[in-house]
């Protein structure tokens, strides 16, 4: 399966943007799903998931409330709402898939991953 982010950019605090992920090769429906990102300098940290079907969602405590993941299996694409942007939000934004998952945080489990988008926050 491959896996292509787009939709990251520059944009000042408070603004929203929306990656999306597009699933190739496989049908996403197969996999759980999830977003990671990595700031200059640290690990590669959980964001948020989705399960296969997408009625299982979970999100990491600093975006809670301002972040949504969501997606449309018939499109083959997994999507970030991204609301409220801060400055540390900053990061490299990853698209990961799991497959036959049920969308984990344990970053081993997902062995299959996009390039990853850049999104800056600054003003």
């Amino acid at each position: 399966v491959q896996l292509v982010e787009s939709g990251g950019g520059l944009v000042q605090p408070g603004d929203s943007l929306r990656l999306s992920c597009a699933v190739s090769g496989r049908s996403a429906g197969d996999y759980a799903m999830a977003w990671f990102r990595q700031a200059p300098g640290q690990e590669r940290e959980f964001v948020s998931a989705i399960g296969r079907s997408g009625g299982f969602t979970r999100y990491a405590d600093s975006v809670k409330g301002r972040f949504s993941i969501s997606r449309h299996n018939a499109n083959n694409t997994m999507y970030l709402q991204m609301n409220s942007l801060k400055p540390e939000d900053t990061a490299v934004y990853y698209c990961a898939a799991e497959n036959g998952g049920y969308g984990t945080t344990n970053i081993r489990s997902y062995d299959n991953w996009g390039q990853g988008t850049q999104v800056t926050v600054s003003s």
